[in-house]
């Protein structure tokens, strides 16, 4: 095989992985089979009170439906979009056995994606 024949195949599975699944949000991942659970830092509160600690069907009904419900493994990403901002809320579960519960947010601009205030954003979503 010449060298570099790889990269093309490689692409190929790449973007196969990203292709869209018809908008429809993807099913949330059942508990783990092992019990073991890794929790990962949370986030502080601070300014996010309501989010952080959540769980997804509180975050619906705070927010709406999520543009993306995605879901690996035992951790979970729920996306809303407000009219200038992109929210990522990732949900992670604390103990074995338990829904997954939000445990850091992220927040950019819809066009250019660079980092916004993280309550600005959630107000500005709430309030659309």
């Amino acid at each position: 095989m010449k060298r570099g024949s790889l990269f093309p195949v490689a692409l190929a599975a790449v973007l196969a992985g990203c292709a869209g699944g018809g908008g429809k949000p993807a099913p949330a991942s059942a508990p783990s089979r092992t019990g073991v659970v890794r929790v990962p830092q949370v986030m502080a509160p601070q300014g996010l009170e309501g989010v952080i600690g959540q769980d997804a069907a509180t975050l619906t009904r705070r927010f709406g439906v999520p543009r993306l419900d995605v879901a690996e493994g035992d951790a979970r990403k729920l996306q809303f979009g407000g009219a200038s901002c992109v929210l990522d809320i990732y949900l992670y579960p604390q103990r074995p056995g338990i829904p997954p519960v939000a445990a850091h947010v992220e927040a950019r601009l819809r066009k250019g994606g660079a980092a916004v205030d993280r309550g600005a954003c959630i107000r500005e979503i709430e309030n659309r």
